[in-house]
């Protein structure tokens, strides 16, 4: 039992963590920030080193507590205090007015008026605050029951762990993303070879629910209160609770809602924020109308899904017309040609859309999208703008049907159509391709790979128009290429030594299998890369195994590995260009290092397989780790020995007609 420090420590303790609590809630709630980030980092790490010499002081409330251990199995299921009901939802103003209808049949002569609030698209939570400490949040789940989240709403910062008075109180809110932290967040999964999250509320939803709280506290959560179960003193109206959690530094809408005194006001309020509303940095997908008179909602009631004294009034999606100017090609790392429309520049929903991808040859002819025709784009669950219709009442006579193309716009080497694919791909090899090149490079310098800061598209580029860049070892011979670099459109000295000091990062720090993810070999994703790696610690010794015929012999018992990617991956290795830029590589020292092998926790899974697909609620990585630690096996694609194949959202009918099929 650590003994408790002098009272000096415990004031210096309290100070901190008063401090720092007060610059969060400057900083997430009234995004007035009065230190820098070097000063905050300074205060926390006082604080960490403080708990560090007298472990006593830690405490759940304390600041350092946010990121808990991560849990090692499936969420509780806890029963809410009181049922948590969804919300009726309108489109229109006659069924707002009908609403307002029911509502003054059901409260006869009694006066009340109406509080319009935004409905920010997040994940419903319940918050429990015990003597002024948080100790418990749930997700809304059916409605009765709910997902122990604790450990993953404790890492939001815009939420105090310490209330200033020692009260107990049940809240409900809403837990969301900015649209700048999603744009990370996609980013990072795209980089990863995952799917982006389509939306906001899929992402908010997805990381609550994640055992590892690190993974939350990186996405930068924030969270809306709207309702208290318990009344805080005289709070008799909506309008009047906001101004209370507001003063126990809670964050609300304070400030965005706004009393309205009948139905029709209220819809001049809803229309004046369906144009205001896109200069908020988080998704907003309509409004909420509430009864003001917190003590009429009794009276209201609720039906056996929803309240009956608040509705939400939602906004059609966001679309805009504007006519294509012209199809462009995006060439892919392996030799795949994506069309992209491009049209005069529109405003949709606060940002600036110029293209958006036309998928593939199928999505075209199906639409029969022309150059000339005026289209209609509309964001895709807010976030990717796409094309979704014709209008063929705008069509010019002149149009003519878009013609495939039949040379890589990249090489100009002949395209061709694979039996099967929707895709159109370049023949050439990847390195005598310039699209091809450069997306291979990309790929290879992502956070899932390499990891090189600094080497972005632009850069990449660049290089290879100025033929700094023609394969994957040339990147480790830029630090020696320090003048011919500073020559580069807007890359200084800084800018150059930083690039320089990321590469020389890259090639000592990261692992074999990061190295052999980022070449990009067909078949060979993250999971194969960590098994192969398993096998060969460094990339030299893989190329000897090929060398002397014993790299197959190696690699078929392994459960995870099936012959397509055998061959796959001696296809890469025999081939001369592939292979003579392997050996330059090992000649740069560039091999990847050992990594260090995940813990085993348990043996829950031994003797399991399984095979992961689709979009799923956190990073497949995660999945596949948490597999692993209880002695499961991944298999990087669905065989007749998979076990069990876990699916997210869009899993493919053919993955699903052969998990059945094998009676997986």
């Amino acid at each position: 039992m650590p003994s408790f420090p002098p009272r000096d420590i415990q004031a210096q303790h309290a100070a901190l963590c008063r401090d720092i609590q007060a610059h969060d809630h400057r900083y997430y709630l009234l995004n007035q920030p009065s230190i820098s980030d070097q000063a905050y980092d300074t205060l926390f790490n006082n604080l960490k080193e403080l708990e560090s010499r007298y472990p006593a002081l830690v405490h759940p409330a304390s600041p350092t507590q946010r990121v808990g251990e991560m849990l090692s199995g499936r969420l509780p299921v806890v029963k809410h205090a009181a049922r948590m009901y969804s919300l009726d939802n309108t489109y229109n103003p006659d069924e707002l007015r009908e609403f307002d209808t029911r509502v003054r049949k059901h409260l006869g002569e009694l006066a009340f008026d109406y509080v319009v609030e935004p409905k920010v698209d997040g994940a419903s939570v319940e918050l429990i605050y015990r003597q002024g400490e948080l100790s418990q949040a749930l997700t809304r789940g059916d409605g009765e029951f709910g997902d122990d989240i604790t450990h993953t709403i404790r890492t939001i910062r815009s939420l105090p762990l310490r209330l200033p008075q020692a009260l107990d109180l049940t809240l409900r809110g809403e837990v969301y993303i900015w649209r700048q932290d999603l744009a990370a967040i996609n980013q990072a999964r795209q980089e990863q070879d995952e799917s982006p999250f389509a939306n906001p509320r899929n992402a908010a939803a997805g990381t609550l629910r994640m055992l590892d709280p690190s993974i939350a506290a990186a996405r930068a959560l924030r969270c809306v209160l709207y309702e208290s179960l318990e009344s805080l003193g005289a709070d008799t109206t909506h309008a009047a609770l906001l101004e209370s959690l507001r003063a126990l530094n809670l964050p609300t809408q304070q400030g965005h809602h706004q009393v309205c005194a009948s139905v029709d006001a209220a819809l001049e309020v809803i229309e004046a924020f369906n144009h205001s509303r896109h200069a908020l940095p988080y998704d907003t997908d309509g409004v909420v109308l509430k009864v003001n008179q917190r003590p009429l909602r009794e009276r209201l009631g609720a039906t056996a899904r929803h309240y009956r004294w608040a509705i939400a009034y939602k906004y059609p999606a966001a679309q805009v017309h504007t006519q294509v100017i012209g199809i462009d090609y995006d060439v892919g790392r392996s030799g795949v040609i994506t069309p992209v429309s491009l049209f005069d520049a529109v405003q949709l929903q606060g940002t600036t859309v110029e293209h958006a991808s036309l998928h593939n040859v199928d999505y075209i002819r199906s639409k029969d999208i022309r150059v000339g025709d005026t289209v209609v784009i509309e964001k895709a669950g807010e976030i990717i703008p796409q094309v979704i219709a014709v209008d063929l009442s705008q069509r010019p006579a002149h149009t003519l049907p878009w013609t495939p193309p039949t040379q890589c716009p990249a090489c100009g080497a002949p395209l061709e159509r694979i039996e099967g694919e929707a895709a159109l791909r370049c023949r050439n090899h990847q390195y005598q391709c310039p699209g091809q090149l450069k997306a291979a490079l990309w790929y290879f310098t992502r956070r899932g790979s390499m990891d090189i800061e600094g080497l972005g598209k632009q850069l990449i580029a660049q290089l290879v128009e100025q033929g700094l860049l023609r394969h994957h070892a040339d990147i480790f011979r830029l630090p020696a290429q320090r003048e011919a670099l500073l020559q580069l459109e807007r890359m200084g000295a800084k800018s150059v030594d930083n690039l320089i000091k990321a590469i020389d990062a890259s090639k000592e720090k990261r692992s074999f299998a990061a190295l052999l993810t980022g070449l990009g070999i067909p078949l060979v994703g993250q999971s194969a890369a960590d098994l192969i790696a398993q096998q060969w610690p460094r990339l030299g010794a893989l190329l000897d195994a090929m060398d002397k015929d014993t790299l197959r012999s190696t690699l078929e018992p392994i459960a995870g590995i099936g012959p397509k990617l055998i061959d796959s991956l001696e296809r890469y290795l025999k081939d001369p260009i592939y292979r003579a830029v392997l050996d330059e590589l090992v000649s740069l020292g560039v091999e990847g290092q050992v990594a260090p092998k995940a813990p085993r926790l348990g043996n829950a899974l031994e003797g399991l397989s399984f095979c992961i697909t689709g979009t799923l609620s956190e990073a497949r990585q995660v999945i596949q780790q948490r597999i692993q630690a209880q002695g499961g096996l991944i298999h990087s694609n669905l065989s007749k020995q998979t076990r069990y194949l876990v699916c997210g959202d869009k899993v493919g009918a053919s993955k699903r007609k052969k998990a059945e099929q094998y009676g997986t």
